[in-house]
């Protein structure tokens, strides 16, 4: 289904994203960061929390690191101003880097069991589609994000991943 290199070339592509992201949030007021945007999680802040602990919950499963606390209701107040996020998604960008880094064909291979929160339930799933969906789950939520700031003025950058960085070269 993918192979190491996707996932490193993925894991590259979000701390791109995320760094533009940063870019065009810090350049924006508390207040414009917390204004309610009609997105499905609200705010430009709020969204850019829920998608920061996604990835940490799905790297404790990854990696057997720390995982958020709460669920995906505390998603949202995971941090409570810019300078918090920043502080965690820098570090969290760096740690699926390092992962996605050493991670073999062996390592993609099988299943993932986990206890979900949302379902109430373990669930267990290829680790390859779950790999896939932390990915898609980034890019979902960043896309949601990128338009709340073009709507706020802001002009995010490029998402495509041809027109970036070289993100399977050596970084």
């Amino acid at each position: 289904m993918i192979t190491s290199d996707y996932v490193l070339m993925m894991a590259r592509y979000n701390s791109w994203q995320n760094s533009q992201m940063a870019e065009s949030m810090a350049a924006l007021s508390a207040d414009d960061l917390a204004a309610e945007r009609g997105a499905f999680f609200g705010s430009i802040l709020k969204t850019a929390s829920h998608l920061l602990w996604g990835d940490l919950i799905w790297m404790s499963r990854f990696d057997g690191g720390a995982a958020p606390v709460g669920g995906i209701t505390e998603s949202l107040t995971l941090c409570a101003d810019l300078a918090a996020w920043q502080a965690l998604r820098g570090p969290t960008d760096k740690r699926i880097e390092s992962w996605a880094a050493w991670l073999k064909v062996d390592d993609i291979a099988g299943d993932l069991t986990w206890y979900s929160g949302a379902s109430g339930r373990n669930m267990t799933r290829p680790k390859a589609q779950l790999f896939v969906h932390m990915f898609n789950h980034q890019t979902h939520h960043r896309g949601q994000i990128h338009a709340m700031l073009t709507a706020a003025g802001q002009k995010p950058g490029a998402t495509d991943i041809p027109f970036g960085p070289d993100l399977l070269g050596p970084n």
